[in-house]
């Protein structure tokens, strides 16, 4: 299977279970690989043959944007779960960083694989 990524989109929510994350926007980052066959656009150059990344990422920012999730697994099981459904994809892997959320931390996250059928 081939992958196609997307690395280091960065997107402002509310998620958080304390009071004070509920009244902000935090920036979460995220680094997606898609499994998904590229042969047939390798053959035609023609971007209807693959995955449209762009049009992963805005549905992305569309959705984490609006959404108010308290927990970062809640939210990255439904990212993958939009990819799953909603394009040709087979299986994904999603990491999931909120950031600088624990002291002394570069990152905390999550990091998930799904499969579609699965």
């Amino acid at each position: 299977m081939d992958i196609v990524f997307i690395q280091g989109l960065k997107i402002d929510c509310v998620i958080g279970i304390y009071d004070w994350e509920r009244e902000i926007r935090q920036d979460m980052t995220l680094d997606i690989e898609m499994g998904f066959d590229i042969s047939p656009a390798s053959q035609t150059d023609h971007i209807d043959q693959t995955l449209d990344y762009k049009a992963v990422s805005k549905r992305l920012i569309e959705f984490v944007k609006n959404s108010e999730f308290q927990l970062v697994e809640t939210l990255a099981e439904e990212i993958c779960q939009i990819i799953l459904n909603e394009f040709k994809v087979e299986q994904v892997k999603l990491t999931l960083n909120k950031g600088k959320a624990v002291t002394g931390a570069q990152g905390v996250g999550v990091i998930i694989n799904r499969y579609k059928n699965g």
